[in-house]
């Protein structure tokens, strides 16, 4: 982050819909304030179903966080996609 910027946080949000809001802010152009995001319930509830508790869902427990991440990511800059939901 460069300057002053406002963090949102996804409590109240699914993992998808967070995206898509930062994504709609960050879409509309330069803002005097940079907008990010502090993601623990879209980032982590994700990873959690894929993980289930079981020691052989790590390896897709790390892909569904690394594909939120990304996500999330590209939403920062305005340059999320609902198409980049499917993609694995």
């Amino acid at each position: 982050m460069r300057g002053p910027g406002i963090v949102f946080l996804s409590g109240g949000q699914t993992p998808r819909q967070a995206t898509e809001h930062l994504n709609a802010m960050n879409a509309m152009g330069s803002h005097p304030w940079e907008l990010s995001f502090s993601y623990g319930r879209a980032l982590q509830d994700p990873v959690l179903r894929a993980w289930k508790g079981q020691a052989a869902n790590v390896p897709a427990a790390k892909k569904a966080f690394f594909h939120r991440s990304k996500l999330n990511g590209a939403a920062r800059y305005g340059k999320y996609s609902p198409d980049m939901e499917e993609v694995a």
